[in-house]
C-alpha cells in the first residue's frame, strides 16, 4: 500500500511516444525540453528503438525538495514511470528498467545547460546506480549550421566554428540554433539522434564523494557555501563561453 500511493498510478505518461521494441537492451529514450523539441524527435526518431519524453519546463530541484514534493511533481512522476525507476533508495533492478540507454537532449544555451543538470541532480540522488552502471547519456545538438555554396555544414562549438569559416572562401551563411525545436525533423535526426554520426556521452562520476559534496553546494538550499564556491571560482571561469 506504501508503495502504491508513493509512486501513485503505473500508467505510462501520456506524453510518452514509445517505441516498439520490448527489449531494453536495444531501446533509448530521449528526455528532451518542451512539446517543440518533442514534436521534431517524435517525427525524427527511428520508432522501433526510440522513445521520446518531453517535459514540460524546469523540473524540480530534489537536492532541494523533500520526497513529498518529489513524489507529487507531475515532471519527475513522468520519469520514474516511464523509466521503471521504482522507489527511491530501494535498489536498481534492471529488470524493471524500460530503456538502457536514458539520453538528456536539452537545447544548447544556458536554460538546456540547467535542465540537463537538474536531471542528472534527479537521477544521482534518486537512483545513482544509474550513472555507475552506465545507463546516463547526454546528447550534444550542434550549435551552428553553416552553408557554402550547395554544402551544409554543423559545427558544435565556437572553436569548430571559427575553424570551418577559415577554410571557407566566399559567401557563408550562418545560422546559430535556438533551440532543438528549430530544427527540423531529418536535421535532428542526422545530428544528434542518428546512432551512425551523432556525438553522444555517458555521463559518469570519477570521484563520488566530490559529486556528492558539489551536489550539495550547488544545487541545495543553502547560499553561503554555493556564493562561497563561485567567489573561490571566479577568476578561472572563461566568460566568452557564457551565454549572458
Amino acid at each position: 500500500m506504501r508503495r502504491k500511493t508513493v509512486l501513485g498510478s503505473s500508467v505510462l505518461p501520456g506524453k510518452l511516444a514509445d517505441c516498439s521494441s520490448n527489449d531494453p537492451a536495444q531501446s533509448e529514450i530521449f528526455i528532451v525540453e518542451g512539446d517543440s523539441a518533442g514534436g521534431s524527435a517524435k517525427q525524427g526518431r527511428r520508432r522501433e528503438m526510440q522513445a521520446i519524453l518531453p517535459l514540460r519546463g524546469k523540473i524540480l530541484n530534489v537536492e532541494k525538495a523533500d520526497d513529498a514534493a518529489m513524489y507529487g511533481n507531475t515532471e519527475i512522476q513522468a520519469l520514474i514511470t516511464a523509466l521503471g525507476l521504482g522507489i527511491k533508495g530501494d535498489e536498481l533492478q534492471r529488470t524493471q528498467l524500460r530503456y538502457h540507454r536514458i539520453v538528456i537532449m536539452t537545447d544548447a544555451d544556458v536554460d538546456g545547460a540547467h535542465i540537463r543538470t537538474l536531471l542528472l541532480t534527479f537521477f544521482y540522488r534518486y537512483k545513482r546506480a544509474l550513472i555507475d552502471e552506465g545507463f546516463i547519456y547526454v546528447a550534444y545538438p550542434p550549435l551552428y549550421k553553416v552553408r557554402h555554396r550547395s554544402k551544409v555544414h554543423y559545427c558544435y562549438s565556437d572553436a569548430e566554428l571559427a575553424q570551418l569559416t577559415e577554410q571557407l572562401t566566399g559567401k557563408v551563411g550562418i545560422q546559430r540554433f535556438k533551440g532543438l525545436g528549430e530544427m527540423m525533423p531529418a536535421e535532428l535526426w542526422s545530428t544528434t539522434m542518428d546512432p551512425a554520426t551523432r556525438m553522444l556521452k555517458q555521463v559518469t562520476v570519477e570521484d563520488a564523494v566530490e559529486a556528492d559534496r558539489l551536489l550539495s553546494v550547488l544545487m541545495g538550499n543553502a547560499i553561503a557555501p554555493r556564493k562561497a564556491f563561485i567567489t573561490e571560482h571566479a577568476e578561472t571561469l572563461d566568460w566568452s563561453m557564457i551565454d549572458l
